[in-house]
């Protein structure tokens, strides 16, 4: 069997347009999608703000593994904590409960892979289009964790709410 796929090449601060703002003003940029990788992976780049990032969750799709280029995060990973800074690699299989927040001051910068490919789709939906310049990001809208939570199953993304973590 002969796979013609095209080649993928970006170059820093490159990828599919738009760019999304996902979980509170974090800015998602999707590099690869899975129609470009034959659905075996998707690539996205996060640049998170201070103090913040996703809930904790887990994935009942894919592995979710994280490349952290620029900054300090620090992961759950189901008991565990780990403070990540450039150059760390982590990688989340699927069904692990993990969250991160960037505990800098600064913006942190991750690259993102999950395998197989799908999630990306996920933060297209759950995300706002980001236009303009990327320096701020949006006020927080009201129906945010809404949305996220309407669309999230779809997607096989599990959030866990803050009184069931300790029992899973």
């Amino acid at each position: 069997m002969t796979l013609n796929q095209a080649t993928l090449w970006l170059q820093d601060g490159q990828g599919q347009d738009p760019k999304y703002w996902v979980f509170f003003g974090d800015l998602c940029t999707i590099k690869a999608v899975g129609k470009d990788t034959g659905e075996t992976y998707a690539l996205v780049e996060f640049v998170v703000r201070p103090q913040n990032g996703p809930p904790p969750h887990r994935h009942t799709h894919e592995n979710e593994s994280f490349f952290v280029r620029d900054g300090e995060v620090e992961f759950h990973l189901d008991d565990e904590t780990i403070v990540a800074t450039a150059g760390t690699f982590i990688h989340s299989p699927k069904g692990q409960r993990h969250s991160f927040i960037n505990r800098g001051s600064t913006p942190a910068k991750m690259l993102v892979w999950v395998t197989p490919a799908g999630l990306e789709k996920f933060f297209a939906e759950a995300g706002v289009p980001a236009e303009g310049e990327f320096t701020l990001s949006p006020p927080v809208r009201p129906d945010e964790l809404e949305q996220i939570l309407a669309v999230s199953p779809k997607y096989g993304v599990e959030i866990i709410p803050p009184s069931s973590q300790a029992s899973d």
